[in-house]
């Protein structure tokens, strides 16, 4: 209360409050005293604070290590020092396993090394057509259908309910059918095409059922030459697999495994056409490794024709990406024989 009325007195004379700011006085007597230079004085005291009962040395560690943070607490020094006390050390000798690092057990190459190609001959400009033998082998399509992952099951699943929803089972057999038939049609044609150009032209006038589709391939058949094989039966002999190729020839001048595919909507990249690639891939490996065919081939391609005559996305593979495809068969091969 004496401090409070000195201070009132002061602030009546600002002269001598100047003066006492220039002596080392308030230092000396008031050493934890702050002054306040406003004529208003607050006369009420200071409500206490509840803090100030607590034990601020018993916490001092607690309240270091809380504010010694600029940011937030978990740094990723302090993660690791958890996860090494909650789990133990990490063990750096064994190798993290990536997802897609699978290797197949039983691997055989894409191109046989042990196959001799033989010297051109005179029926050489014909190309291949060798009917499949019945034998207890599974074929390509067969072994893909059997391994679809779970997703595309579903999806799959989803598709053929939503179609039986709109056309009735019925009509989803006779659309299915359907769907068949104009793929042998197409099929056909091409391979007219690629003997004899007049009847082709013939049969593209008469069908106007895939008359789009052979509009469609128009432009990626100015590319294909040397036509080596057509709807021609493949054999694995080490693998023991069989398949149908569509057709075997060059393509801007890469020998290939042709799959010629049908589709309503629109196929511009290859993720498009799911397992087809895998189906090339394997086709290329059979045809590599079937005494029947004189030759190895090691890219492929997938042409995707439509039904309303737009160009059709051919989707070329080069051998390093049936490579990668033809590990992905053998995978795919793998787990059909674990099943069966």
């Amino acid at each position: 209360l004496v401090r409070m009325q000195f201070l009132q007195t002061l602030s009546r004379k600002p002269g001598e409050l100047e003066m006492l700011f220039q002596i080392p006085f308030c230092q000396k007597q008031f050493p934890y005293t702050c002054l306040a230079t406003s004529a208003r004085i607050y006369s009420k005291k200071k409500k206490a604070n509840s803090y100030e009962q607590v034990d601020q040395e018993k916490y001092k560690n607690l309240v270091y290590s809380v504010t010694s943070y600029k940011t937030s607490a978990q740094t990723p020094e302090t993660l690791f020092e958890e996860d090494n006390f909650l789990y133990g050390p990490l063990d750096k000798h064994r190798p993290l396993v990536k997802a897609g690092t699978k290797t197949p057990k039983n691997w055989v190459p894409l191109i046989n090394p042990n196959k001799k190609i033989s010297p051109l001959n005179s029926d050489s400009n014909l190309p291949r057509k060798i009917t499949l033998q019945k034998v207890k082998m599974p074929s390509v399509t067969h072994i893909l259908q059997q391994t679809l992952s779970p997703q595309q099951v579903f999806y799959l699943e989803r598709w053929k309910q939503k179609m039986i929803g709109e056309l009735g089972k019925d009509g989803f057999a006779k659309y299915t059918k359907n769907l068949f038939l104009q793929g042998e049609l197409f099929h056909s044609a091409l391979e007219s095409i690629f003997l004899s150009e007049e009847m082709a032209i013939k049969e593209k006038s008469e069908d106007s059922v895939i008359s789009g589709y052979l509009s469609s391939v128009e432009h990626v058949l100015e590319d294909i030459s040397e036509v080596k094989a057509l709807e021609s039966g493949v054999y694995h002999e080490t693998l023991q697999y069989l398949g149908l190729v569509d057709c075997v020839a060059k393509y801007r001048g890469q020998l290939c495994v042709i799959d010629w595919k049908t589709s309503e909507k629109p196929k511009p990249f290859l993720k498009n056409t799911y397992d087809n690639p895998l189906q090339v891939a394997a086709y290329i490996g059979a045809i590599n490794h079937d005494a029947n065919y004189d030759f190895q081939v090691r890219c492929g391609l997938i042409v995707v024709a439509y039904k309303n005559g737009s160009p059709a996305h051919p989707h070329f593979m080069d051998p390093d990406l049936c490579s990668q495809y033809w590990k992905k068969w053998l995978l795919r091969l793998e787990e059909y024989m674990e099943r069966n």
